[in-house]
């Protein structure tokens, strides 16, 4: 008697555990699961993308700097400080150039004329 409660109750257990697992991979495949899935697959490869480029930028302007360095020594540029300093363009034209047109006294609605 004790044997087929035994191997009655192992049955019920094999069943609820294969009925279980079943469950589980059959939810695992659903589409709403699948396009979860490979949503986070692709944040999970985007973000690894990106830090990759972002390894790389800085070891481009690492490189960068070693190299400018090299050419400033090579060409002399970096033992003589009295260089003069680079040009800087105004980003707004002067006023005091004949060229400026004061457009503050000119309206830019079209009716007005008509």
């Amino acid at each position: 008697m004790f044997r087929r409660t035994f191997w009655f109750t192992t049955g019920v257990a094999a069943g609820v555990w294969a009925t279980t697992k079943v469950n589980r991979k059959l939810k695992q495949l659903t589409p709403e699961s699948l396009a979860r899935t490979a949503g986070n697959k692709a944040i999970e490869a985007g973000q690894r993308l990106k830090d990759r480029a972002v390894d790389f930028a800085l070891d481009v302007r690492d490189n960068m700097a070693v190299r400018e360095a090299e050419l400033g020594d090579a060409l002399g540029i970096n033992e003589n400080p009295e260089l003069p300093a680079p040009r800087r363009y105004a980003a707004i034209e002067n006023r005091s150039n004949p060229k400026y047109v004061d457009r503050t006294t000119y309206s830019y609605n079209r009716n007005e004329d008509h």
